[in-house]
């Protein structure tokens, strides 16, 4: 198996000294509802890490919580409700919509606000080294103290200087220097310390939750492209610093990010589209072809069609999978393993998800091909399930309202009539005001069959 490590800038065998992958992976800060950006991140993550587990691999992942942030206080305040309860909110919003999505719930989600003793300890530790310095309350990293500062996003210091600047009531040697611990402001939440009232630092975060729940040493560490700088590059230099062993992350992985148009989605940004209401259009199954239908390392464009094309897409499959074969049908080849070693090619190759779910496809086209040449096809209807599974899929049929459903069925029954009478245009309105309403027709060559856009 090879991974591309973005340190290294290139494909690296990857081999964990055990059978056990310590895996982390950034989450969200939850003052609001997750967009489909963060659903993009966590499937890739998800398949990924299923895709381990059936290789034989435990793996013990930790996905974080930043439940303290200055959005969050923002928020909070905009809000009138207290940081905590906004961030509880959120957050269960986020886990609720992972469940939705059928995402593996990770082994550890870390909350920031819960691990402010290991955050103080590590921030003691760079400050006892030299690493750190206080001032006026807060505590900040020396980036000139550490050779390698900008290894991971591959830019020298002089390079980053372009644009840094200290802002009004910061006291920093350096203008890259970053804070590990703000000190406290009237009105925001804060903490004890031993430099007083305060609450901890963004990248500080990361570094205490992962040294605390998975050890100095990572096998991967996991987040969108948009965190490689600074978070990423800060908590190499602060976690290298503190325990003085190199490397803090064996593999760095970071996916491509959804682009709405020519732009990120992001809530920063102000165009996004929410989990809910993606999951109100379409269902869990679709959205996990769609995004895996990229590579992980790509950005992606966000597109209705490609999204419509991926509902169809995993209704092919599942009808595949459940497909009824002939009484007394001939036993076909064992072709079901020449479809697994194409499916393992393609994931050991940097979790080339593109070329699984192609798998995927011809799996279910072959299925279909064998049942209507009289061979048995439960082994490969096994197969199918058991690789759509890493994928994340579940292959559940969308359910039909039987009181709409001989409506449905006569309107079809007209649109076939239209279309042996050649009334294109009318046939199409009536396929069009379906689908305006979450009712999807496709055709085969037996039947034109429907389904209800979840």
């Amino acid at each position: 198996m090879k991974i591309y490590n973005t340190l290294s800038s290139q494909k690296e065998e990857f081999l964990p000294p055990g059978s056990e992958v310590k895996m982390y992976v950034c989450g969200v800060t939850p003052y609001d509802h997750s967009h489909i950006g963060h659903a993009m991140s966590y499937i890739v993550f998800d398949a990924i890490r299923r895709y381990l587990k059936y290789r034989g691999y435990r793996v013990k992942y930790v996905q974080n919580m930043t439940d303290i942030d200055d959005k969050i206080i923002a928020r909070a305040n905009q809000s009138g409700v207290s940081a905590h309860d906004l961030a509880e909110k959120y957050t269960q919003s986020f886990f609720d919509d992972m469940a939705a999505l059928n995402i593996t719930p990770a082994d550890i989600y870390p909350r920031a606000t819960n691990e402010i003793p290991k955050i103080i300890e590590v921030i003691q530790g760079l400050t006892d080294k030299g690493y750190a310095y206080e001032a006026e309350g807060s505590v900040y990293f020396r980036v000139t103290k550490v050779d390698d500062y900008g290894k991971l996003a591959h830019r020298t210091l002089d390079s980053m200087m372009a644009g840094a600047r200290i802002e009004v009531g910061e006291q920093k040697e350096h203008p890259m220097d970053f804070a590990l611990w703000k000190g406290a402001k009237p009105g925001e939440p804060s903490w004890d310390s031993p430099w007083g009232k305060g609450r901890p630092g963004w990248h500080i975060e990361c570094s205490a939750m992962s040294l605390r729940y998975l050890g100095e040493t990572l096998d991967i560490h996991g987040g969108g492209h948009d965190l490689i700088f600074p978070h990423h590059e800060n908590e190499i230099a602060q976690s290298e610093s503190y325990t003085g062993k190199k490397p803090f992350v064996k593999i760095w992985m970071h996916n491509g990010l959804l682009q709405l148009g020519e732009q990120k989605m992001s809530k920063s940004l102000g165009n996004i589209l929410t989990i809910k209401e993606m999951l109100n259009r379409y269902s869990s199954d679709a959205m996990h072809i769609f995004f895996l239908s990229g590579h992980y390392r790509s950005p992606l464009k966000y597109s209705e069609e490609a999204l419509e094309a991926s509902e169809r897409g995993v209704e092919r499959i599942r009808q595949a999978a459940v497909a009824a074969g002939k009484e007394n049908a001939k036993d076909g080849k064992l072709k079901q393993e020449i479809y697994r070693e194409r499916f393992i090619e393609a994931m050991d190759d940097d979790f080339n998800t593109p070329q699984a779910v192609a798998v995927l496809f011809d799996l279910a086209r072959d299925i279909n091909r064998s049942i209507e040449e009289g061979f048995a096809v439960t082994a490969m209807q096994q197969l199918l399930t058991e690789l759509s599974g890493i994928m994340g899929l579940t292959l559940k049929a969308l359910s039909k309202s039987i009181e709409a459903a001989p409506f449905i069925e006569l309107l079809i029954q007209t649109r076939k009539q239209l279309r042996e009478a050649k009334q294109f245009q009318m046939a199409d309105n009536i396929r069009t005001k379906l689908s305006e309403i979450g009712i999807v027709l496709e055709d085969t060559p037996a039947e034109t069959v429907w389904k209800q856009r979840k």
